[in-house]
């Protein structure tokens, strides 16, 4: 099980496990409902390396991406739910719209991004890239989305609603 760490307590765990070679992979998204298509992803991207670092945008993050009527579940309960999952070892929660900074400050080895993005599209390839790191876009899992989820949940209506 990982951990809910601070920006300083990850780049210091990273600098440590690096000189003890390990290999570091850096993820991040919102998380919201977390479902089988973020634990298939998250297990295919901590195959990539040593340590999972999962970077879970906060609640103001997520509404400038998602809009006002997102995030449904808490920056704090859905950096728990990833630190939990058994393919994660840190998770760290940034607040700027992309991970740009917290990608260029922890320099990962292995820069992983699924649901669509390319080599190109991904936000700190060029970083990783430019320090001799790998970026590897991972297919999304068929079907599996928090949007199709949530509307799913809408088209059933409120339990005991019917």
């Amino acid at each position: 099980m990982g951990r809910v760490v601070t920006r300083e307590e990850l780049l210091r765990e990273c600098r440590e496990a690096r000189r003890a070679g390990r290999t570091i992979v850096f993820t991040n998204g919102c998380f919201d409902i977390l479902h089988r298509g973020h634990t298939d992803y998250l297990a295919r991207a901590r195959a990539l390396g040593d340590i999972l670092v999962v970077g879970v945008n906060t609640d103001e993050s997520v509404r400038g991406l998602k809009g006002d009527s997102r995030p449904i579940v808490p920056e704090e309960d859905r950096a728990a739910v990833v630190a939990a999952l058994a393919s994660v070892d840190l998770v760290c929660l940034f607040a700027e719209p992309t991970p740009f900074e917290l990608i260029e400050a922890l320099v990962p080895d292995v820069l992983a991004k699924g649901a669509g993005y390319t080599r190109e599209t991904i936000v700190g390839a060029d970083v990783v890239e430019a320090h001799g790191g790998r970026v590897v876009p991972l297919a999304a899992l068929e079907g599996r989305s928090t949007r199709g989820l949530i509307a799913r949940i809408l088209e059933r209506g409120a339990p005991g609603s019917r």
